[in-house]
């Protein structure tokens, strides 16, 4: 009988740099367990798109519901013998010093990837008859440390470029107890049971096999326990979602939920109270000072104000937000603040018709790019003890709708920006409002003439081509407030003599108004639909969309600080979709 040994080299963890190297993917076959059954999953390397890879976060174990999760991140790759091989950063915080003891012991070994699927390919097995589910076009968006991968070649590397295990042939007495052990061995790292192990033994599995089943079992033992936890909230779970939902009712108003009744007639000091007890903490004795300062420090308070603030936060940023971000510019996010492109294809000409040799040509889309950057913008806010003791919420709330309408206004000034900076298109070197295209040449009023002039120049833009007619039409009047009641008035449809005193544009379905007040002169834009041709586009980043509050404990000032911030750019993408007047001078 023959088996395998492993002889381990040096990890190549460096505990000064906190770097590695791993071999993350040999692209090896795995079994996926699906909603129809069990099938192979193979990764083709030819399709694999590595765009965003270097940057990429390093997880622990695939876990992504916290930043924290986020332990380090991708510095570099390359091919190598055909696997797919990273350099990862660990992050220097104290959370993440276990996690470096580990891989520096090398109790850590295992590497997996986090992958997108965008095109996959079906087969059979014509041996095995197994279904075979090839990616043929992915993209790998994070790596993670694991106990047990997948990969069973998914390994941190040696220091030096031989193999991370040298697998020798050796003769072997016992290969069958070899192979049991180690199979018992994987049960308990996975943390599955002696049942399943003996299971695997039974049905004459070997290591690899056992090692693609503990990964399954891993991934099935998870998701049922997040599928109960929703549908059975646990006690614990319910006095959060309680006292979070009766801080809220406190800060806004309303009708306080189900959740939040046994709690509303609750004081702050109160609550801390509550919130020792509920982490195991006697508060016998304490008088409330000592309550506060405790809670804040060990217990959940300092979350569920955080909880309640930001949902206070978001209720009022939504009721903020100017018309020019939420109407007109289109909105979506991006993974990180690295500059990025924009890109923007246009239209294919129209279809040939096919030849009787049913032959089909070739046709290409042009592209071009637009480029904007992100960045973030915040401030801080201290709670302060005395009002924690006096039970004063209505600093906090006050804050929360000021820091509300600020980050709206920093969006709204952004956005503006862009649109009236007029700056050039990397298209073409142009303005994005041009007299010789998008931009009446001298300024006028609005009239049924120069709305119709507008009209009839957007229904003329033409895709990058040059040569295909989008049919770009306005659905949107913006204004200043300096020409708004001439606007509503004009829009207002008032019934006509004659007919040629017939306002096409009167009445409700041909053009919404829009009001922006940092347009201060007579100016007016027309607008097309954005999610058809968009013109403006906000971006903020994937993980943390929107304006986000975090809190800590306070150290300069007695008291619990917050701080509002807001990562976000914008800028515009293309010229199409719009039209400018200067409107008639004063």
């Amino acid at each position: 009988m023959t088996g395998l040994t492993f002889r381990a080299q040096a990890a190549s963890y460096d505990p000064k740099d906190r770097t590695f190297e791993a071999v993350a993917s040999t692209f090896a076959d795995v079994n996926r367990r699906t909603a129809t059954g069990t099938v192979v999953e193979r990764l083709d390397p030819n399709g694999m798109d590595t765009t965003h890879l270097v940057g990429a976060p390093l997880l622990n174990g695939h876990r992504s519901g916290s930043a924290t999760d986020v332990i380090g991140h991708v510095t570099a790759f390359r091919m190598e013998d055909g696997k797919l091989v990273v350099s990862c950063r660990l992050v220097d915080s104290p959370d993440v010093d276990p996690i470096a003891a580990r891989l520096e012991g090398r109790a850590i070994r295992d590497v997996s990837i986090g992958f997108r699927i965008d095109q996959s390919v079906r087969s059979t097995d014509p041996k095995t008859r197994s279904t075979i589910v090839t990616a043929t076009k992915w993209a790998p968006f994070e790596v993670s440390l694991v106990p047990i991968g997948a990969d069973a070649g998914a390994k941190i590397r040696s220091e030096n470029p031989m193999p991370d295990n040298i697998i020798e042939q050796q003769p072997q007495g016992d290969d069958i107890v070899q192979t049991r052990a180690a199979i018992r061995q994987i049960a308990r790292t996975a943390g599955l049971s002696a049942e399943w192990a003996d299971a695997q033994i039974d049905s004459g599995a070997d290591i690899v096999a056992a090692r693609a089943a503990a990964f399954e079992g891993m991934t099935a033992r998870q998701t049922p326990a997040i599928r109960v936890t929703r549908a059975e909230p646990t006690d614990a779970m319910q006095r959060t979602r309680g006292v979070e939902d009766a801080l809220f009712f406190r800060m806004a108003g309303g009708a306080p939920s189900e959740a939040a009744r046994p709690y509303v007639g609750l004081t702050l000091a109160d609550m801390a109270r509550d919130a020792l007890e509920a982490a195991g903490v006697s508060t016998r004795g304490m008088g409330s000072p000592e309550l506060v300062r405790r809670a804040m420090t060990i217990s959940d308070l300092p979350a569920l104000l955080e909880s309640s603030t930001r949902r206070v936060l978001m209720a009022g940023y939504d009721l903020a937000r100017s018309p020019i971000a939420t109407t007109l510019t289109r909105q979506t996010t991006r993974p990180d603040f690295r500059e990025t492109d924009t890109v923007k294809r246009g239209d294919m000409s129209p279809l040939d018709k096919v030849s009787e040799s049913g032959e089909l040509k070739a046709k290409t889309v042009a592209e071009a790019t637009e480029t904007y950057t992100l960045g973030t913008y915040g401030n801080t806010f201290a709670l302060s003890h005395r009002a924690v003791l006096n039970d004063d919420l209505s600093a906090l709330t006050d804050w929360s709708q000021i820091a509300s309408r600020a980050a709206a206004t920093t969006e709204a000034n952004l956005i503006v920006a862009a649109l009236l900076s007029n700056g050039k298109m990397n298209e073409d070197g142009k303005p994005l409002f041009d007299k010789s295209r998008n931009a009446a040449g001298t300024g006028a009023a609005l009239s049924v003439a120069t709305l119709g002039s507008g009209r009839q120049t957007m229904r003329s833009f033409k895709a990058l081509d040059g040569v295909t007619l989008i049919n770009s039409a306005p659905k949107y009047l913006l204004v200043g407030p300096a020409m708004e009641t001439i606007a509503e008035q004009f829009l207002a449809g008032i019934y006509a003599t004659t007919p040629d005193d017939v306002n096409p544009w009167g009445g409700t379905g041909k053009l919404s108004l829009l009001v922006e007040p940092r347009i201060t002169d007579s100016r007016w834009y027309l607008f097309a639909d954005p999610a058809a041709v968009p013109v403006l586009e906000a971006a903020t980043i994937a993980s943390e969309p929107g304006p986000q509050i975090s809190t800590r404990l306070g150290w300069n000032t007695l008291g619990t600080e917050f701080r509002v911030y807001l990562h976000l750019g914008a800028g515009a993408v293309d010229w199409r979709g719009a039209y400018m007047n200067p409107g008639a001078s004063a």
